[in-house]
């Protein structure tokens, strides 16, 4: 049975409260004075961690409404979206601050010198291009565009593992990149198949149209 759209509507407010939950805990571990021995590096570390985690479960939204016949669960995708763009925000915030203090020069050189900083605001600059055209006049002004351009969401996914496995490069610990790389493997790798499983129909009713022609060409 097919789940109204109006109840997952309703469900939209559980859902942001869930969004929020990461910046409440930061607030609560701040007043309790327990961000550890450095708030800085945590709140950066943490925010980047989540801006990861809603990533994924954006790109998940698709295949579980497909798995499950439901729809309407589409409705969760763009605030899903949202909150991904919101922590990477964060997290972006958080590296001009505390590492370059907001220093244009120091910012611009950091990203051009540092491999992991330089896949990691490109990944933002394209989360901010498809939050700004998140809304429903952006979809009806570009039409058919909008979809091939917000499929640059793959292509996020893959350069914040890549600025992720680089940040723990430095560290020697892969456990967590291994986790998260391989939930999006599976998330893109599904894609894939659905899309060769598509693709197979249309190159058969291709050739055989073409053998048609070629069969009414030759007199047969």
């Amino acid at each position: 049975m097919n789940w109204p759209a109006r109840s997952v509507s309703r469900a939209k407010p559980f859902v942001f409260v869930l969004g929020l939950m990461p910046l409440a805990r930061w607030f609560w571990l701040g007043y309790h004075d327990a961000l550890t021995a450095n708030p800085a590096e945590f709140l950066s570390r943490s925010s980047g961690t989540w801006t990861l985690v809603c990533l994924l479960v954006t790109l998940s939204i698709t295949p579980v409404r497909q798995l499950l016949g439901q729809p309407a669960l589409v409705r969760l995708r763009r605030m899903c979206g949202l909150f991904t763009f919101f922590y990477a925000t964060l997290h972006a915030l958080a590296w001009a601050w505390w590492d370059r203090g907001f220093e244009p020069t120091g910012m611009v050189a950091d990203v051009l010198k540092r491999p992991f900083i330089t896949v990691g605001m490109a990944a933002f600059i394209l989360l901010l291009l498809l939050a700004l055209t998140s809304t429903q006049g952006s979809i009806r002004r570009l039409g058919k565009r909008w979809q091939t351009l917000h499929r640059a969401v793959y292509f996020i996914g893959i350069l914040a593992i890549l600025h992720y496995f680089w940040h723990k490069a430095g560290k020697n610990d892969f456990s967590t990149v291994i986790i998260y790389g391989a939930v999006l493997a599976a998330l893109l790798g599904w894609r894939v198949q659905r899309w060769l499983r598509s693709a197979r129909p249309a190159a058969v009713v291709a050739a055989r149209g073409q053998a048609s022609k070629a069969h009414a060409r030759s007199g047969g």
